[in-house]
């Protein structure tokens, strides 16, 4: 039975992210920063080294690693009614703008909203170098932490291939393996961060996780059951990526074009759309499923869409959590993670170059905006959504001053 204390803490974290659902612009890393200034800095639900620790973890595992580490900070607060507010607070903005986005209320155009929305990709330039900036310092101050992340982000800036970020980050545990023994000392016993999953129930998540990879494929090919080819499309996309939201939009693009599901100018429409939406990218999933050319949509579709693209990430995240508890203890382990967050915070860096600045920061204006940007979320520590009001009227009054007619 839920209790006043529980439900007064779910509420909470419903609030909290409900907040960032509506302001957090800019993809996973930019989603990273948020969750790193709300949760961290401002309400200090866990610290540095468990925030890094469990970024690492969700950057290890399929799925959308700001979504899973959203999951695991309500988990953390509120157990697993606390993990469900998050999500669904996080989730639940952007799925409703895409959807609606879907059915036609398309409002984004002229140069107007043009400029409002390349406002706030000038934000995500601002929010990810807040995350560069503050997960820097107490990562990467010794050599070979410096080093794996410098190297970490040279090998993503300098090839195209998708697994990229997972061979960054797999190098960087291997090399942290043997140069980062001592970076990370062992958790103290008067301070832990226990998750409130047993290992019974990991073990269930993982079984699910595994279940619905395998069975939904094969009955797909011998029936016609109604939204099951349409869940196994999304499920597999979602089960299958690794290194952020915008990996999937390859495997969801030939999910849905090969069968004829949606074709190619309406896919790409939704793509940009699920640019402009605060949340994460995943919940581009609510726009193909309410479009597609499959049963069920609308309505049906984009609640199916959203809840099997998210499923598979935090059934692996639940699975896992038990274990890695345990392994932070192992010397070992703290090496291996000491080299991942290094790796973490190359990744952060190459994504504030390529493609945040190199698609946003055009002008000195630009430039200028992301600076005050910069200014506002690290000394005078504004709300994001005050810092979004800002920089998208800046960059209207920008765009209305070098073209007035």
């Amino acid at each position: 039975m839920l209790t006043s204390r529980e439900g007064h803490a779910a509420l909470e974290v419903f609030r909290a992210f409900l907040k960032l659902g509506v302001s957090s612009f800019g993809g996973p890393m930019a989603h990273i920063g948020y969750f790193h200034g709300e949760f961290v800095e401002r309400r200090r639900w866990l610290d540095e080294r468990a925030y890094a620790d469990l970024v690492a973890l969700c950057q290890f595992l399929p799925g959308p690693a700001s979504s899973q580490v959203g999951f695991s900070i309500g988990l953390l607060h509120a157990g697993y009614r606390g993990a469900i507010a998050a999500w669904t607070a996080f989730t639940l903005p952007s799925a409703l703008l895409l959807l609606l986005f879907g059915f036609g209320a398309n409002a984004l155009t002229g140069p107007r909203a043009l400029a409002v929305l390349h406002g706030l990709r000038l934000v995500a330039v601002a929010v990810v170098a807040q995350a560069v900036w503050g997960m820097a310092r107490p990562l990467s101050t010794d050599r070979a932490r410096a080093s794996i992340g410098v190297g970490s982000a040279l090998i993503v800036l300098f090839s195209r291939s998708s697994l990229t970020q997972v061979a960054a980050i797999v190098l960087g545990a291997v090399l942290g393996r043997v140069f980062c023994k001592t970076a990370i000392p062992a958790a103290s016993a008067d301070t832990p961060r226990t998750f409130p999953v047993s290992r019974r129930a990991s073990i269930v998540a993982l079984a699910v996780f595994v279940f619905l990879l395998v069975v939904p494929p094969l009955l797909a090919a011998v029936s016609t059951l109604p939204g099951l080819a349409l869940f196994n499309a999304f499920y597999r996309s979602g089960a299958l990526v690794f290194g952020g939201g915008h990996v999937v939009l390859p495997l969801l693009r030939e999910a849905f074009i090969a069968p004829g599901w949606i074709d190619d100018d309406a896919f790409l429409a939704g793509y940009g759309a699920a640019q402009a939406v605060p949340g994460p990218l995943f919940t581009f999933a609510a726009y193909l499923g309410a479009m597609a050319h499959a049963t069920p949509h609308g309505l049906p579709g984009a609640l199916l869409g959203v809840v099997s693209i998210f499923l598979p990430g935090l059934l692996i995240l639940v699975g896992t959590l038990p274990y890695w508890q345990s392994l932070r203890q192992r010397a070992d382990a703290r090496a291996m993670m000491a080299g991942v967050q290094a790796a973490v915070v190359g990744l952060l860096g190459a994504a504030l170059y390529e493609p945040l600045w190199t698609s946003s920061v055009r002008t000195p204006a630009d430039f200028g905006l992301a600076l005050l940007g910069f200014l506002l979320l690290t000394v005078w520590r504004a709300a994001p959504l005050l810092v979004v009001l800002v920089m998208g009227l800046g960059a209207l009054a920008a765009a209305t001053v070098t073209s007035p007619g």
